[in-house]
């Protein structure tokens, strides 16, 4: 039986939503240009607003598809400005989750809040039993979130992800999950 995440999640001062083409602007002029963001992603700095469009395109795709949940986070208070992206992948058993915030709101915990939200929610369905997450072995503050939303250090992967704005070559990475 697939994991069916429901299509909308609120924390205390959180909104998880679906994307809309809408945000685009917004999350291109918030985050998608910022290589500090950018800096432990799988992607570069998108260079033109089309890059962000299209990037928003495939996540609702993925969406439709229901191979992916890639949530945008808004302030509970206002959910047409976009502040980051959860994404669920789905696993057999569980989901894998990628993260992304703009840089003025680091350090309040709402990545933290968000990532908590989900797995909780996530883990009370009975086909859910591990929601987990990688974060590169330099990425301490990635770490330290993952630790503060109750994920656990199951291991390193070596030469495991390419981070394009660090070089070409495979690098380690931390394994965290939560289990039930």
């Amino acid at each position: 039986m697939p994991i069916v995440l429901p299509e909308f999640i609120q924390s205390q001062r959180l909104s998880l939503r679906k994307p809309r083409a809408s945000d685009a602007k917004p999350i291109f002029e918030a985050y998608t240009q910022d290589f500090d963001v950018a800096r432990y992603l799988v992607w570069r700095p998108h260079q033109s607003l089309s890059e962000t469009e299209a990037f928003i395109s495939s996540c609702m795709q993925g969406w439709a598809s229901g191979q992916r949940r890639p949530y945008v986070l808004t302030r509970r208070e206002d959910d047409s400005i976009p502040i980051g992206m959860l994404e669920a992948r789905f696993l057999p058993n569980g989901i894998d989750l990628g993260y992304v915030l703009q840089r003025s709101c680091w350090g309040a915990g709402l990545m933290k809040e968000a990532i908590v939200v989900l797995s909780d929610v996530a883990l009370t369905l009975p086909e859910c039993v591990r929601v987990q997450a990688t974060c590169d072995t330099e990425n301490l503050a990635s770490a330290r979130v993952l630790e503060k939303a109750g994920f656990v250090r199951e291991g390193r992967l070596e030469r495991h992800s390419v981070l394009p704005n660090l070089g070409s070559e495979p690098r380690p990475s931390f394994m965290y999950a939560r289990c039930k």
